[in-house]
């Protein structure tokens, strides 16, 4: 799973998830690409599991550029775990999402095998995606 060698800062702040993205927004690599319509944070699993359904289903076929990198730590606090006590310690990595970002881009496919890679892709998100293509920039 994607997760960074090394960080600046061990435990950041939670933020806020508004507006829209300005970098990262058309198809740079790739012919097609899956576009987040929402805000939200994709978790490294979450990542990997789109990843993996999208390859399965272009067995082997076209090259894919994952666009996205997990770089904010999560904390947790232990279960059952009283308040106060600072902050919990660093359990995931997640990448923060805004609308108009590009996820996963794929080169030397045909038009219906990455839209149906895509789609399939896109339901192991929990951000509304769409498909886009190059042309369409």
């Amino acid at each position: 799973m994607l997760s960074p060698k090394k960080v600046k800062w061990r435990k950041v702040q939670k933020g806020r998830l508004k507006g829209t993205a300005t970098r990262g927004s058309e198809v740079n690599f790739g012919d097609y690409g899956l576009m987040a319509t929402s805000a939200g944070r994709l978790t490294a699993r979450q990542i990997e599991a789109a990843r993996i359904a999208m390859t399965r289903y272009i067995k082997r076929g076209g090259k894919v550029w994952i666009r996205i990198f997990p770089d904010k730590p999560i904390t947790k606090k232990p279960a059952e775990t009283r308040m106060g006590k600072g902050k919990g310690a660093p359990d995931h990595w997640v990448a923060v999402v805004k609308p108009g970002r590009m996820l996963f881009e794929v080169e030397g496919l045909d038009l219906a095998t990455a839209k149906e890679a895509f789609t399939s892709a896109g339901h192991k998100l929990p951000v509304l995606t769409r498909f886009v293509s190059r042309d369409e920039n």
